[in-house]
């Protein structure tokens, strides 16, 4: 590949990342709750989970996929689970009372004591929630190819680079969200109770998204 693709390959990636999904709802819901911390954790976890698709797309197990309607549909029932899952959890999440200055404190602060635990936590669910989507392995296998060339020989090698292109400027991508979502809740101030009522909303949304990819069919071979 020329130099002209690869600025091709950026620019397109780059503006598909900025385009909101259930990605960056996870982390900007993250950013606005708990701080920047919480937020970019979230983006590594998507970051992370981002490269089970590559990888398999390289090797071909997506290409198997997208042939097996079999395949399809079970990693689409485990994707669609995990996100009404996490969608219910966003929807439960208690809300602060009044008094509870230290939840107050700790959101206008960025969240500096939230623990190594509950960061774990929120890592994984970035993870899985990208890992078990089945769209996101059929992307990869249908964006990536139009950027290589007829002409290269090691084929699945180009697939992989440009596959880890894409991750890379897409982790800048997801950070930024995190910090603008951050600095957004710290703005708000008095408002920032009113997180936990948009947790509930983007909860109802990743509902909605794991319904859509529930009903959603099998790629035509």
């Amino acid at each position: 590949m020329d130099v002209q693709h690869w600025l091709l390959f950026a620019a397109a990636g780059l503006l598909l990342n900025l385009t909101p999904g259930p990605d960056v709802l996870y982390i900007v819901t993250q950013g606005m709750r708990s701080g920047a911390r919480a937020g970019m954790v979230a983006a590594l976890g998507i970051t992370a989970g981002c490269f089970v698709h590559i990888f398999a797309a390289a090797l071909g197990v997506s290409a198997l996929m997208a042939a097996s309607a079999t395949a399809f549909s079970v990693l689409k029932w485990l994707g669609a689970a995990y996100l009404v899952y996490v969608g219910i959890r966003m929807v439960l999440a208690r809300a602060p009372s009044e008094g509870d200055q230290n939840a107050m404190y700790s959101i206008a602060n960025n969240n500096r004591n939230t623990s190594a635990t509950a960061l774990k936590s929120l890592f994984f669910q970035g993870f899985w929630t990208n890992a078990l989507n089945p769209k996101v392995a059929l992307f990869f296998l249908a964006f990536v190819p139009q950027f290589i060339t007829p002409t290269i020989e090691n084929k699945p090698l180009a697939f992989l680079l440009l596959g880890l292109l894409f991750n890379f400027n897409a982790l800048w991508v997801n950070i930024g969200w995190a910090l603008a979502a951050a600095w957004m809740a710290r703005r708000l101030g008095a408002l920032q109770r009113g997180m936990y009522k948009l947790e509930r909303v983007a909860g109802v949304m990743f509902i909605g998204f794991g319904l859509n990819l529930a009903l959603s069919s099998p790629p035509k071979p």
